[in-house]
């Protein structure tokens, strides 16, 4: 008569090789290097670009005021804008709208 039911052995053999297919399926989904960080590392990469987008527009902006008011470059209507913002006054002749 022939045992028909796997061995003890063949039965650890099948439920360790699942076992460690589950353990490596989760850590590709969900671990360090895994999809689902990898996507969220990408998201990431995404925001800090645009951010640096805008920051660097931001810095040629202020370069451009800057060189505007050096020496080498005065921009009297710069100049003259930034007077009156920075004292707060206007001259007799302008009319100011609020």
């Amino acid at each position: 008569m022939t045992n028909s039911r796997p061995s003890v052995g063949t039965i650890i053999y099948v439920l360790g090789a699942l076992g460690l297919g589950l353990y490596f399926a989760f850590a590709a989904v969900q671990g360090d290097y895994g999809v689902l960080k990898r996507a969220g590392v990408a998201a990431e990469g995404r925001a800090l670009a645009q951010e640096l987008e805008v920051l660097e527009a931001e810095v040629a902006r202020m370069e451009n005021l800057t060189l505007r008011l050096s020496d080498k470059y005065l921009d009297l209507d710069l100049l003259d804008e930034r007077a009156r913002d920075v004292l707060g006054m206007v001259r007799q002749d302008e009319i100011v709208l609020d």
